[in-house]
C-alpha cells in the first residue's frame, strides 16, 4: 500500500520546504523514540517521509510515480538472487540507509542489520534496551554561563550531570546507561537544560552584553563607575564625551570556552537626555551652546 507522505506530515501538496521542515520538526519532536512516550517506527515513518520531500528531484519523482515500493530481493525478482562475489545480496543497496541518515536534516534514526538479517533468516530480534528517561532542568543565567555539577535523583538513584559552561536554552544532555531497564541494558538518561533570561546581561555567543545607562554630564565629562558583572563589581572608565550606543569593552569577563578562554563583556552605552531642564541648567547649556557644544 503506497504511503501518502504528505499526509503522515500533514501538510498540502503544495506545501513549501520551510513548511516540509516545520512540519517534520514538530512531529520528530512529538514522536523522538528518547521521549518517554516516543513512537519508533512513527519517528522512522516521519523521517522517511522528510528524507524524500525534503529533496527536489526525490519529491518530484514521488509526485509523478508515488513512492517506490519493495519488491524483495533482486531487483523485483522475490527472493534472494544470491551473493554477488561477496559483495552482498544482489540488488539491494545498502548505501541508501547511509544516505538517508546525512541528509534527513540533522534527524536520523538507527537501522540495526542484525534486526533485518535476523527476520529473513529466522533468527530473533535482539533484546531492545530499557526506554530512555527525560527530565527537565532550571538554571539560572549565571549557571549556564560558568557550568556547575547537578544532581539528580532517579529512580532513587543519586546521579551527577556535569553541565559545560555556556550551555545553551533548550539543549540537551544524555548520559548513558542511566535510563529504564530493558532485556537488551539500561536506557539513557536525557538532561534538557532551560535558562532563565538575566534582566541585564543577554548572550551573543561567547561574549555577554548588557546596557549601562548614564547622565548626560557623565557622558560629557567621563567618569569611574562601579559596574556589577557576574564576577562582581568592577570599576568602568567611561571616557570623555561618550555616546549614545557605544560600545565599551571589557577583556575577559564573557562566557568560557571549550578550553577555558573567555569571551568579553560588552557594554552599551544609553545616555538619558533631560526631559525637563531648570533655568539654571539652561544658562549653562546656552553657554556650552557659545562654545560651539
Amino acid at each position: 500500500m503506497s504511503k501518502d507522505y504528505y499526509k503522515i506530515l500533514g501538510v498540502e501538496k503544495s506545501a513549501s520546504k520551510d513548511d516540509i521542515k516545520k512540519a517534520f520538526r514538530k512531529l520528530a519532536h512529538e514522536h523522538h523514540p528518547d521521549k518517554n512516550n516516543g513512537n519508533d517506527a512513527k519517528f522512522k515513518e516521519i523521517n522517511e517521509a522528510y528524507t524524500t520531500l525534503s529533496d527536489d528531484q526525490k519529491r518530484q519523482q514521488y509526485d509523478t510515480f508515488g513512492p517506490a515500493e519493495p519488491n524483495g530481493f533482486g531487483g523485483g525478482q522475490g527472493g534472494f538472487n544470491g551473493f554477488n562475489g561477496g559483495q552482498g545480496f544482489g540488488g539491494f543497496d545498502f548505501s541508501g540507509f547511509a544516505r538517508q541518515q546525512a541528509q534527513g536534516g540533522g534527524q536520523s534514526f538507527e537501522f540495526d542489520l542484525g534486526d533485518l538479517f535476523g527476520d529473513f533468516f529466522g533468527g530473533g530480534r535482539r533484546p531492545r534496551r530499557g526506554a530512555n528517561i527525560t527530565v527537565d532542568v532550571q538554571l539560572s543565567f549565571k549557571e549556564s554561563v560558568f557550568g556547575l555539577e547537578k544532581e539528580l535523583n532517579i529512580n532513587k538513584e543519586k546521579i551527577v550531570v556535569t553541565i559545560p559552561a555556556g550551555i545553551e536554552n533548550g539543549q540537551g544532555l544524555r548520559v548513558q546507561g542511566k535510563g529504564e531497564d530493558g532485556p537488551g541494558g539500561k536506557g539513557d538518561l536525557i538532561v534538557r537544560i532551560w535558562v532563565e533570561e538575566h534582566s541585564v546581561f543577554r548572550k551573543e555567543g561567547y561574549n555577554i552584553v548588557m546596557e549601562l545607562q548614564l547622565k548626560l554630564t557623565t557622558a560629557l565629562l567621563g567618569a569611574t563607575l562601579d559596574v556589577e558583572t557576574l564576577d562582581g563589581k568592577i570599576e568602568l572608565k567611561i571616557p570623555t564625551g561618550t555616546t549614545h550606543n557605544e560600545i565599551l569593552r571589557v577583556r575577559q569577563k564573557g562566557v568560557p570556552d571549550e578550553r577555558g578562554r573567555r569571551g568579553d563583556l560588552l557594554i552599551v552605552t544609553k545616555v538619558e537626555m533631560p526631559k525637563k531642564v531648570s533655568k539654571t541648567a539652561q544658562k549653562l547649556i546656552e553657554e556650552l551652546k557659545k562654545e560651539g557644544l
